[in-house]
């Protein structure tokens, strides 16, 4: 059974930055695409990155582009969202999620997912 699990959340104030990580098991991790997403009150989940198996190819929202960096250590079954110059907007519940396919920005393509991580931005 694959688990995955966030960490990383918390309260930061606005231009502040957060890294999350998110580590997979029961799988072989390289051969996963990881995603994160994430889901404001009253919203719908949305996609903010996806890296490829090998690292190699990345896509960001066009919200979080230049702000995040998605990576990934494949030695340490690890994918990680490094979160810069945040904004009150990017607060909500962070989700990582594995796909067995190849990488994808919607999340009804991904197979697991974690319980998520809360970000919380204040102004």
């Amino acid at each position: 059974q694959v688990q995955v699990v966030e960490s990383g959340g918390g309260l930061v104030q606005a231009g502040g930055s957060l890294r999350l990580s998110c580590v997979v098991s029961g799988r072989t991790y390289s051969t996963l695409a990881m995603g994160w997403f994430r889901q404001a009150p009253g919203k719908q989940r949305e996609f903010v990155a996806v890296i490829s198996r090998d690292g190699r190819f990345k896509d960001y929202d066009d919200f979080v582009e230049g702000r995040f960096t998605i990576s990934r250590d494949n030695a340490k079954n690890t994918v990680y969202l490094q979160m810069n110059s945040l904004k009150p907007e990017d607060t909500g519940r962070y989700y990582c999620a594995a796909d067995a396919g190849a990488m994808s920005i919607s999340a009804q393509a991904y197979d697991y997912w974690g319980q998520g991580t809360q970000v919380t931005v204040s102004s």
